[in-house]
């Protein structure tokens, strides 16, 4: 049987009149649901890269609680023949965004989550060290709802303003040889419009126009 998961996420009004903004890198307009696929960053790493991924267990079904007990390691591996092909598999994300907007946190920034994988960017490997994993529920090449942009765009915000985020890619361009998500479906000028940024955060090619 699954374990129930704990969700805790408070409305705007509730966080701000009861806490900060960041509590030793957890965010409060989270749930907090912590992952034992974790440790320690090196010591003197700078968080400055997020990276956007997508999954759904089992692809393409929606609405379970199917991704959250993989990254607690609770998913119970007989219950359907994918989840036999990833058997045993000890993977996490900081983030998860569900179809209608929710935000669950599995892992404090101020740690190393394990969802990047063998990856490299601008020529320097092992970006678990230095980035925040954020997965949208959906799947490779699919199409996200607004909702989804909405909690993105709003937790991406804070991100950059709790770090020196230089860059913001996805899984795709990490390991372009292994994964292809978030692909296609992904809209990056509507994330970029959203957060203000100019086109150097972004990977080359992804924006269908330059605000450089």
């Amino acid at each position: 049987m699954h374990r129930t998961m704990v969700n805790q996420v408070m409305n705007p009004t509730e966080a701000a009149s009861s806490s900060p903004l960041w509590v030793d890198g957890w965010y409060q307009f989270s749930g907090r649901i912590p992952s034992p696929n974790c440790g320690p960053r090196p010591v003197g790493a700078a968080v400055d890269l997020i990276v956007l991924h997508c999954i759904s267990l089992p692809p393409g079904q929606y609405g379970g609680n199917e991704v959250p007990l993989l990254f607690t390691n609770q998913l119970a591996w007989n219950q359907h023949p994918y989840f036999q092909s990833i058997q045993g598999l000890e993977v996490s994300s900081h983030y998860y965004i569900r179809r209608h907007g929710e935000l669950l946190q599995f892992v404090s920034c101020h740690d190393r989550a394990w969802h990047a994988g063998i990856s490299s960017y601008h020529g320097r490997g092992n970006c678990n060290d230095h980035s925040i994993g954020i997965e949208l529920e959906g799947v490779e090449g699919g199409s996200f709802e607004d909702c989804q942009y909405e909690t993105l765009v709003g937790l991406c915000a804070a991100i950059l303003q709790r770090h020196p985020i230089t860059d913001i890619v996805g899984h795709e361009h990490i390991a372009p040889l292994r994964k292809t998500d978030p692909g296609k479906g992904f809209d990056w000028a509507l994330l970029q419009q959203g957060l203000g940024l100019t086109s150097q955060y972004f990977p080359a090619g992804v924006l269908s126009r330059n605000d450089a």
